[in-house]
């Protein structure tokens, strides 16, 4: 088994859930995240002041999966989240030892 973790442009969430869901992924956790990398903020005004902010809000998403899906779903964030600009984000790829489901204890793949 492996787990996901990419974080990518917000505005890419909805495509990117689309194409993953299509593939059978059951579930998936994702959460707003604030980071910094080669992409600057943009300067933005508030109450007529101009400021730029320190961090860039993106999404993280985290999806554990059978070894024979990891390409497939790679495949879908790397085509669905592109905009061929700084900042479109990265993905890492990861052992998952054992998944455990607390409902019926359900181990390995039939956890997932």
């Amino acid at each position: 088994m492996k787990k996901i973790e990419a974080i990518i442009r917000t505005s890419k969430f909805e495509d990117i859930h689309r194409c993953v869901a299509g593939l059978g992924v059951k579930f998936f956790t994702f959460y707003e995240v604030k980071g910094m990398g080669m992409e600057h903020p943009k300067v933005q005004t508030y109450r007529g002041v101009a400021y730029e902010p320190a961090y860039i809000p993106r999404t993280k998403i985290e999806i554990v999966t059978t070894d024979e899906h990891v390409d497939e779903i790679i495949n879908c964030i790397l085509t669905q989240g592109r905009t061929g600009e700084v900042g479109d984000g990265k993905i890492f790829i990861y052992e998952a030892l054992e998944a455990y489901r607390i409902r019926n204890n359900d181990t390995g793949e039939a956890a997932l």
